[in-house]
């Protein structure tokens, strides 16, 4: 195309102006003119020739301007004179040849399209740059600490002694109450740590950007208050005709230079401060992290995973919002001091009056804003509560629908969640009072002000200069105003962040001084004197240990539940805290933990464990830990994902590990006898792979002790004895007192006939989730109470796994049961659904329907009046200032100044109220949608089948609970409230300058249409930039909570720095997406700010062509108005992208509630009354898979079990034991055949009718955090009387009586203050309370010590005879005296009969009892 000379002319005058702006901007750069500034006449004129396709070079080379443009991306910040960070997403619009479309736009854009932030900003220089900071910052607060604490303890010394003499005289348990309440006082508010270092830490991290970014925000400031003084200037034009046309267009051009040095002012102000925040919310990211790692157990005590989960989420990104506007601190007192000044020099002392008004308002909205982070802080404790219900749940989801437990829990958390509403509800409406005073204070201060004005003095004339100069002042003071209490709640906000991250960064560490590294040592570990706590303030729990271990030898570690076995491998590990005395090891150390810590990934990834592959010796672990006929039937062999925990795993990972020392915490405990024997020949033993490593191995297996080379016997903490095997049988200590008791058989000692728990197998060979495995041998040699009571006062090493229960990411272990052997694909956890493109219209109206549409109705009604209101009170100024042109000052009427003063502010009081009626009504309505959201979330989750648990983790489940449910009660209101007020101001300052000037109309639309293809273009991107910025955010969450899950296990290895590593990879991965989101807003705000800025470069330049036809008022009517569009225009779109973005949440949540649902839990067809009465089962042909995708697990099972009758189910590993016990609870449905009990299809009725009448003593003993009692009863059906009664016939009545709040003790997170014993026993009196006529044992034996054991067989013979029992047994000895034994084989029946007659008959069961040592049924006394 050809360029006129008319045009040229044009566009060269142009690009003189901004080639001046250029200038201006590259002096006021550092040195080199980097790529940071923005460069608007390369901006405008390749917008300008890319649009006519100009093909003229700019250069003696070749490119053209929008080759120019696009510099490589991935050298984003090489100088580049012609391109800034705003424009990096330019080279999206320009294509070298013909789209000029977003890349953005015309794909969803996916990671790879995201560019990398640069070294600077990566995170792990951000944090070692922090670190140095923040070292001397809380020096500096622990010594002030320090200081407090000494005055403290000044002030109290003299309260103390005034307090033990009244003491003395009261008896112990008042004592001991007493002490209770202090504690309970302590863990309250008044807790005390160093404090107020983390900002000044930061400050110091990050001044350079901070300071540059104030000078560009000074800049901006001053130059807002240009704008009104060329109005003044330009009014005068139009009033007096005597002044020169061509000042007229200079006023203009300055009106559009000023505002577009403004805008790029504002624009890089705000990069700036927004990679500020990206980057304060890196650092205290990855320094959480970094904490983790190191922090002491007692300091690690005090959080559950989803706080320590929060900090990094919730918090992180509250300091993140608030630097990203902390300059406006200052700059607001900047802006109201100067409008302040230049509104004395137009109104003189009058406007005294205004500011009087607004500093009244000030300590009102203080007040407001006070109370309203007293609400904020307690809808925190409310939303932590109801995340750790949640947390709980979902790990514990199976026991809920075995027990049918949901509908409890459920109003557990419908009854936080009511609390939380109604805080937010009164957030809501204090909120909305706030923004009525400030909807009001501009309206009120002009008002007054005028008034006062005009009243003071007869001879002072309103005119348009000085009123619409005015009006231009009031509304630059209105937004420090708005801003004021918007940025005071999010600094109380952050304030309350800050103050939890300063205790979790203060945070006591690891204190590893007592552990002592000497390569040069002749001994491979001694402990000398050693004596550990868990806590200073519990009892010690290894008390003054002597122990000296050669290199290269085997040592077994055996005592009693709660002997101390376990800590003593923790103490090694530097995982206690010390009391005196050392540990000393030679050599590098590595750990299989009795709960073993599997990651999420590949079997193959979780056994090399960071280390290089060797595919021989990588064979020979997997051969040696029996892991081979697994991988075999498992569909990607190695490269299969684990979602759950695996012992052998654990084990192959430690045994690949090259190093000196191997602490192994029982991993034989979860397998079968001939994989035990396996694994301690070809692993442990003195033969297998470890041979000639130092090994301590803490055991129950009596049969393998012959072969170690010493054994430790552990009591109450301490060492009773140690020696070998027949120096200790010699010495006819407890140790071969109880070797005696359980060898009833007498053979040669080392024959492994003793049949104990080794063969406990679990199906996939699943650890029990155990904190301490208590079959023992010599349990005997303790009364059993004293071990509870001993091991609850040492809360039975809960604190070394504090295991997170997985909690956030890992599913539970053992849902997967058999699931494992039969998976189709080898991906078991479902990628993270992400959504493209669009937001569909349907989630919009889904909210607006949950908000109500009435509501909406009164919303936007009250908006448009408020419109109305502010249209009609600027008409009204207009025809109020033409007075001054009509009467001169001497015969002003006082009626007409009455009523013109009069009228205004009513208009003024009535945009206050409608603004405050809409408003009050959203938060109404917005509140009853998050009501309504939860409420269906929470439930359809809770009637969601087991197999969506199965393949979703449960990170991805509590994400939908934390983050996006605080979405949509915190952000998407108010987004959407400040979208719809800028829409409307919007429109109603167009339609006013329309009826000024008419011929304005012909600009709007071409500028309207220019909008609106930038703002699609952008939304498009910039949405999909946020839904990465959540995908790749969970990953970050996920890593960390399995990190915390996996602390000592890591710590053990010295692998930190690897996670670190991986930590800040990940975390870099959504900075980049961040960084892209927010150079995208800087995109389209730049792009914005001009079509705002050329509104009001046209509307002046109208004003000066239309001289003739117009006067001062109608001129200031216009422009001041005008001048207010660019501000409002931003935001709109912000707020577009604001609600596109929040509104993902409801597209989230949504995705969820969708979830398909297991059967309904009652149906129309209801059992009879009183049904089972006999307790028949009756399978035929039954047929059942896991997934719809996967082979059958039961293939046609064909059986009749009788009223009352005793059956034992055994069989290998992935027989479909478990997935009988999952048939009858219908947690998996029948893909063929029936199941009928008492000749009712269990099919035809509802679940919860069906699972009521059944009873399960599950495997994995699940507690939750609550009372006793509600663990037992949640429903509070049962008396305390029956509830005592269960207790007592599950022998912890002495346990639970010897407790100070008896049945209200609380039990803390999955159970970690009682041992897994404790737990079990709870667990059957949990079965016992049910008294139904079916009874479910999945091995529940496996985590007690023989004589629990034997207690809880007695009790179950005696409490349920008259019940049909069926027992999924792990251990043959269990199941000897039942009626019938079925032995399955790869789903099917294979032998089904008396136990006796099985024995007479070589056959699978014959084999198996010959493994385990047992000839004919009463052998199985021996164990």
């Amino acid at each position: 195309m050809i360029i006129t000379v008319e045009e040229g002319r044009v566009i060269v005058g142009l690009l003189l102006i901004l080639a001046a702006i250029d200038l201006a901007l590259a002096l006021t750069e550092d040195t080199v003119p980097a790529v940071r500034y923005t460069n608007p006449s390369l901006y405008l004129a390749t917008w300008y020739f890319s649009k006519h396709n100009v093909n003229f070079s700019l250069d003696p080379g070749s490119a053209g301007p929008a080759q120019q443009a696009l510099v490589c991306t991935e050298e984003l910040l090489v100088p580049v004179p012609v391109l800034d960070s705003l424009n990096i997403l330019w080279h999206f619009s320009i294509s070298d040849s013909d789209s000029d479309t977003l890349k953005g736009y015309k794909k969803p854009l996916t990671l790879d399209d995201v560019w990398d932030v640069d070294e600077k900003s990566k995170t792990k220089i951000l944090v070692s740059k922090f670190e140095t900071h923040m070292t001397g910052e809380l020096q500096k607060a622990r010594w002030a600490f320090q200081r407090r604490q000494r005055k403290k303890s000044q002030r109290n010394s003299g309260a103390r002694l005034h307090e033990l003499n009244k003491n003395q005289s009261q008896s112990q348990d008042v004592l001991v109450l007493e002490e209770a309440k202090k504690k309970k006082k302590k863990s309250g508010t008044t807790e005390d740590f160093p404090k107020s270092w983390l900002v000044m830490a930061l400050f110091k991290t990050f001044y350079a950007i901070l300071l540059k970014s104030f000078l560009l925000k000074l800049v901006y400031d001053i130059l807002t208050f240009l704008n009104p003084q060329l109005l003044k200037l330009l009014i005068s034009f139009a009033s007096d005709r005597s002044i020169y046309l061509w000042a007229g267009y200079i006023y203009s051009i300055l009106f559009f230079a000023v505002a577009l040095i403004q805008s790029f002012c504002l624009q890089y102000y705000f990069q700036l401060c927004f990679v500020l925040g990206m980057k304060v919310r890196t650092t205290v990211m990855a320094s959480v992290y970094k904490k983790a790692l190191t922090l002491s157990n007692r300091a690690r005590k005090q959080y559950t995973v989803g706080e320590t989960v929060n900090l990094m989420s919730v918090d992180a990104q509250k300091l993140m919002d608030v630097t990203s506007f902390i300059h406006l601190l200052w700059s607001n007192l900047l802006q109201i001091v100067l409008s302040v000044y230049f509104l004395w020099a137009e109104l003189g002392p009058s406007v005294l009056a205004g500011v009087g008004v607004m500093v009244l308002l000030i300590p009102v909205n203080g007040v407001l804003a006070t109370k309203n982070r007293a609400i904020q802080v307690k809808n925190m404790k409310n939303k932590d509560k109801r995340l750790k219900i949640m947390n709980e749940i979902l790990s514990g989801i199976k026991i809920l629908k075995y027990f049918t437990w949901e509908p409890s829990f459920k109003n557990q958390v419908y009854d936080i969640r009511k609390k939380e509403l109604k805080n937010l509800l009164m957030f809501g409406r204090l909120q909305s009072v706030i923004i009525f005073l400030l909807y009001l204070t501009p309206v009120l201060v002009s008002v007054i002000t005028f008034s006062v004005y005009v009243l003071v003095d007869s001879n002072n004339i309103l005119d348009a200069q000085k009123a619409f100069t005015s009006i231009t002042l009031f509304n630059i003071l209105r937004f420090p105003m708005s801003m004021l209490p918007m940025l005071i709640s999010s600094m109380l906000q952050a304030s309350v962040s800050i103050e939890r991250l300063e205790k979790y960064l203060g945070g006591d560490e690891l204190d590893t001084s007592a552990i002592r590294h000497d390569c040069n040592f002749d001994k491979a570990v001694q402990f000398s004197e050693a004596s550990f706590t868990w806590d200073h303030d519990l009892e010690v729990t290894i008390r003054d240990v002597n122990l000296d271990i050669m290199p290269g030898q085997l040592v077994a570690i055996v005592g009693t539940v709660g002997s101390g076995k376990s800590s003593l491998m923790s103490a090694m590990l530097g995982e206690m805290e010390n009391i005196h005395g050392n540990i000393t090891i030679k050599g590098t150390i590595a750990y299989v933990p009795q709960q073993s810590w599997i990651q999420n990934g590949t079997i193959k990834d979780n056994i090399l464990f960071g280390a290089e592959l060797d595919e021989k010796k990588y064979q020979q672990v997997l051969e040696a830990c029996a892991l081979l006929p697994d991988l075999e039937v498992l569909p990607g062999g190695d490269l299969a994902e684990i979602g759950e925990k695996k012992q052998r795993i654990s084990l192959a990972r430690a045994t690949y590990q090259n190093t000196d020392i191997y602490i192994l915490d029982d991993p034989l405990s979860a397998v079968d006898a001939h994989v035990g024997k396996h694994i301690f020949n070809k692993v442990l033993g003195p033969s297998g792979l470890l041979k000639g490593k130092t090994r301590l191995l803490v055991t129950h297996s009596i049969h393998f002790l012959p072969q170690v080379d010493e054994i430790v016997v552990m009591g109450n903490g301490t060492i009773l004895e140690k020696g070998s095997y027949s120096t200790l049988l010699a010495k006819k200590g407890s140790f071969a007192k109880n070797l005696k008791t359980f060898m009833k058989q007498t053979g040669p000692e080392d024959e492994a006939t003793v049949n104990e728990d080794s063969e406990e197998e679990d199906d996939c060979g699943l650890m029990p989730s155990v904190e301490e495995i208590p079959e023992d041998v010599a349990s005997l040699s303790m009364k059993r109470e004293n071990s509870f009571h001993r091991t609850l006062s040492r809360r039975s090493n809960s604190r070394r796994l504090k295991s997170l229960k997985d909690s956030l990411k890992t599913r539970k272990a053992n849902i997967l049961n058999e699931e494992e052997e039969v998976v189709k694909g080898q991906k078991l956890i479902k990628k993270e659904f992400v959504q493209t493109g669009k937001v569909k219209l349907s989630i919009y109206l889904k909210y607006l329907q949950a908000i109500g549409w009435h509501s909406m109705f009164f919303i936007i009604f009250g908006l448009v009046l408020y419109s109305v209101a502010f249209i009609g009170s600027n008409l009204w100024l207009s025809a109020w200032t033409r007075d001054s042109t009509i009467f001169n000052s001497t015969n002003y009427p006082a009626s007409q100044r009455d009523l013109r003063v009069g009228i205004y502010g009513a208009l003024g009081l009535a945009q206050g109220v409608f603004v405050l009626i809409s408003n009050l009504w959203s938060v109404h309505g917005s509140t009853h949608a998050s009501s309504i959201l939860h409420k269906q979330l929470l439930s359809n989750i809770l009637r969601a089948p087991m197999s969506f648990f199965d393949t979703t983790p449960t990170g991805r489940i509590v994400n939908r609970f934390a983050g996006d449910i605080s979405t949509v009660d915190d952000t998407l209101p108010v987004s959407l409230r400040s979208w719809l007020l800028c829409f409307l101001g919007i429109i109603s300052t167009l339609v006013m300058i329309c009826l000024a000037t008419p011929v304005f109309v012909v600009i709007i639309i071409p500028l309207g249409i220019i909008y609106v293809s930038v703002q699609i273009f952008y939304v498009a991107t910039s949405r999909q930039l946020r839904r990465l910025d959540s995908v790749t955010r969970s990953p970050v969450y996920s890593h960390f909570s399995e990190t915390v899950s996996g602390l000592s296990v890591i710590r053990a290895f010295e692998h930190q720095q690897r996670f670190l590593k991986h930590n800040e990879m990940s975390i870099d991965t959504n900075q980049k997406c961040v960084f892209s989101w927010i150079t995208s807003n800087r995109w389209l705000a730049v792009r914005l700010e001009l079509i705002g800025n050329l509104i009001v470069f046209f509307s002046s330049l109208m004003m000066v062509i239309y001289r003739k036809t117009l006067d001062g008022d109608t001129v200031g009517f216009v422009l001041s108005n005008s001048l207010n569009i660019t501000q409002t225009l931003n935001w709109l779109v912000r707020m577009t992208s604001e609600i596109e973005t929040n509104i993902v949440a409801v597209e989230r949540i949504n995705e969820y509630i969708k979830v398909e649902n297991e059967a309904p839990w009652v149906t129309d067809k209801r059992p009879p009354e009183g049904w089972p009465s006999k307790g028949e089962i009756q399978f035929s042909n039954y047929q059942v898979r896991y997934r719809p995708e996967l082979d059958l697990v039961l293939r046609g099972i064909t059986c009749e079990i009788k009223s009352a009758e005793k059956i034992g189910v055994v069989g290998r590993t992935g027989a479909g034991k478990s997935s009988l016990t999952n048939s009858l609870f219908r947690i998996l449905e029948a893909a063929g055949g029936q199941i009928t009990i008492d000749g009712v299809d269990i099919a035809s009725i509802g679940l919860h009718d069906l699972r009521e009448k059944l009873t399960i003593i599950p495997q994995d003993p699940i507690l939750f955090s609550g009372s006793l009692r509600m663990n037992l009863d949640p429903f509070n059906n049962y008396s305390d009387e029956e509830i005592w009664k269960a207790l007592e016939l599950a022998h912890l009545k002495s346990f639970v009586a010897g407790l100070q709040l008896g049945l209200s003790h609380e039990v803390t997170e999955g159970g970690d203050n009682l041992s897994i014993g404790q737990r079990q026993l709870l667990c059957l009196a949990r079965a016992l309370l049910r008294k139904s006529k079916i009874l479910i044992m999945d091995e529940a034996t496996a985590a007690v010590d023989i004589e629990t054991d034997q207690l809880i067989q007695t009790t179950i013979q005696n409490e349920f005879s008259h019940c049909t029992t069926i027992t999924i047994a792990h251990r043959l000895h269990t199941i000897m005296d039942s009626d019938k034994v079925m032995v399955l084989d790869q789903g099917k029946i294979v032998e089904y009969g008396n136990p006796e007659e099985l024995l007479k008959n070589p056959g699978p069961f014959y084999s198996m009892a010959q493994e385990a040592g047992i000839e004919n049924t009463n052998s199985s006394t021996a164990f």
